[in-house]
């Protein structure tokens, strides 16, 4: 037996043939890259969606006929009535954000019970740590701000990495309550350290004593659930928010946030392992965006950057925040396409390009001594050293937004997305020409 124990377990049976294969949906920029979108359209090949990171800070927007959703925890499976919905161990959940979100659903005719489920693993944003937050923000100077969106959400993953949080499944306890006051009472002592105004314990507690009540429908085991579906032969979709340029590990440290919005964090974050995932879609868009402080190599602070703006709609969904605009980041791209291994591309906002007669591509950066980079610089001290190195090519000037055939696109449209492609070693699967599900183009898939 060579010191292996045996399993005599029951056989695993698939049932049927798998829709679409168990795929990962990542961010490749600094988030925005329009993945509610691109989730919404590969969710009609799947059987369960499957959110494994991040928190309300981040919003999907989804475009239905219209009807426009804006979804910040909930995957935007929900809006497909046949499709079961997860709330993974790796999001951070804020449970009056969740509480609106569901009421909003509902108003609009969309059923949840039974249809969304949330970890038990799950850990709570609660309202210290939205305290906590803006607090912090507040007494840093103004060169060290991270731009947060206050919302709470460090905080909450601070306290899950320092084994002090609470999950969904503590709601559910005797003594949640309990818990409440004392970790009032501990945000407070670190408030008044900070010199920032505390909060009452009592109208704290007050707040959560329904909570329980209203989230005891969904909160289940989802590890079990989300096997069992595989084991079945289920279709699984997991999303992620934020982008690759975001993750804590990999992205623009410390203006990141602060969970894992790569390609690996699915498997942390929902309990799927690593050798069930079959493939992993990286999306962005045709130009690049980011919103709060933080390093923007091509970041454009002119007409052109205003004009991106104004057409693509850069504001957030969640906080409203107009974001910053810039042209294609192939070095930023590259980077995200090694990190997360993407299949292939789901390119977004293409006509947001239409009026321009020229596009540029930031193909590497050159530090002030001359040297050249083509991969992405952890030091961001090196970085500030660089200024982009540029390509361009002509624009097309033609509209694309009714194009739903890619054989259709202006050749010089055609041009510029195949170049990104040859730019980033990763092929085109999808092109998005538009907000809506039917300005999809699926190339090859």
């Amino acid at each position: 037996m060579n010191g292996r124990a045996a399993f005599a377990g029951p056989p695993v049976l698939f049932v049927g043939v798998k829709a679409m294969p168990n795929t990962v949906l990542v961010g490749a920029q600094w988030g925005d890259e329009g993945k509610g979108k691109i989730i919404d359209v590969l969710t009609q090949q799947a059987d369960v969606i499957v959110r494994y990171q991040g928190g309300s800070n981040a919003g999907h927007t989804v475009i239905v006929g219209d009807k426009k959703y804006v979804l910040h925890l909930i995957p935007s499976g929900i809006l497909h009535e046949d499709k079961l919905c997860v709330i993974g161990n790796g999001v951070v959940l804020e449970p009056f954000d969740l509480l609106r979100e569901l009421n909003e659903l509902h108003e609009k005719g969309i059923e949840t019970k039974g249809r969304l489920l949330i970890s038990d693993r799950a850990h709570l944003v609660m309202r210290w740590h939205r305290a906590l937050d803006q607090a912090d923000e507040a007494r840093r100077s103004a060169g060290k701000k991270i731009g947060t969106t206050g919302r709470g959400i460090g905080p909450t993953y601070g306290a899950k990495v320092g084994r002090t949080g609470m999950r969904a499944g503590d709601v559910l306890k005797a003594d949640f309550l309990d818990r409440v006051v004392e970790q009032v009472e501990a945000a407070n002592a670190t408030l008044a350290s900070w010199g920032a105004e505390l909060l009452d314990v009592a109208e704290i507690t007050g707040l959560y004593r329904e909570l329980p009540d209203k989230i005891a429908p969904y909160v289940a085991d989802t590890v079990k659930v989300i096997h069992e579906a595989d084991r079945a032969g289920k279709s699984i979709l997991l999303e992620g928010a934020q982008g690759t340029m975001l993750d804590i590990d990999f992205g623009t440290y410390p203006f990141v946030t602060s969970s894992s919005s790569t390609a690996g964090g699915a498997c942390t974050g929902s309990g799927l392992p690593p050798r069930r995932i079959d493939r992993v879609v990286g999306v962005l868009k045709c130009y690049t965006t980011r919103v709060g402080a933080g390093p923007f190599p091509t970041e454009l602070d002119d007409d052109v950057g205003e004009m991106l703006r104004r057409r693509g709609g850069e504001y957030g969904a969640t906080t409203g925040r107009s974001r910053r605009c810039g042209w294609f980041d192939a070095v930023v791209a590259r980077y995200a396409a090694q990190v997360n291994g993407f299949d292939f591309w789901a390119m977004t906002k293409l006509d947001v390009l239409d009026e321009l007669p020229v596009v540029r591509i930031c193909v590497a950066y050159e530090r002030d001594d001359g040297f050249r980079y083509e991969t992405f610089p952890s030091d961001l001290d090196e970085l500030a050293r660089c200024k982009p190195v540029y390509e361009e090519m002509p624009g097309w000037q033609t509209s694309t937004s009714e194009v739903t055939r890619y054989e259709d696109l202006p050749l010089k449209a055609r041009a510029y997305v195949e170049r990104l492609s040859s730019l980033t070693g990763v092929r085109i699967g999808i092109l998005s020409v538009g907000p809506a599900r039917e300005s999809t183009m699926r190339l090859g898939l």
